[in-house]
C-alpha cells in the first residue's frame, strides 16, 4: 500500500489524499451504528460511529482483512455540525477500532439516511495483498 501524498501539500489530518494497493478487493456495505442484528443501543453520534466502525471491522473479518487494509472509507453524515462537535469521541473510537491508519476518506452531509434512527453510515473499501 503506497499513500499519495504530493510533494509540497500540507499533510491532511486524519485521513490520506489517496492510496495506491494491490491485492483482493473488498466492499463493505454502507455500516450504520446498530448491532448485528439490527438493533440501536444509542442515538448520540459518536456512539454509532464506533458500532459503524465495528460493524466494518466484522465484516472486514469475514475476508480474512483487517483495518490496516482499508484504503477508501466515505462517511455519510445527517448534520455535520454534529459530526463536527463529535470530532474528539470520533479520533478516539477510531483510534481504537481502526488504529493509526488513515485511507483516503470522503465525508458527505446527506438529507438522510434510509434508516431514520442512523446519524451515520460508513462505507470502506479494502485491499488484501495476495
Amino acid at each position: 500500500m503506497e499513500f499519495l501524498q504530493p510533494p509540497g501539500w500540507a499533510r491532511p489530518r486524519g485521513y490520506s489524499n489517496g492510496v495506491a494497493a494491490s491485492g483482493r478487493m473488498v466492499f463493505v456495505s454502507g455500516m450504520i451504528g446498530w448491532d448485528g442484528q439490527g438493533v440501536f443501543h444509542s442515538d448520540d453520534f459518536a456512539a454509532q460511529v464506533r458500532q459503524a466502525l465495528l460493524n466494518v471491522v466484522a465484516v472486514l473479518a469475514e475476508a480474512d482483512a483487517r483495518p490496516e487494509h482499508i484504503v477508501r472509507m466515505t462517511w455519510y453524515v445527517v448534520d455535520k455540525r454534529e459530526y463536527v462537535a463529535a470530532y474528539k469521541e470520533i479520533g478516539v473510537a477510531y483510534r481504537e477500532i481502526i488504529g493509526k491508519h488513515f485511507p483516503a476518506m470522503t465525508a458527505v452531509q446527506v438529507a438522510g439516511l434510509v434508516e431514520d434512527r442512523a446519524r451515520v453510515e460508513i462505507e470502506v473499501t479494502a485491499v488484501v495483498r495476495d
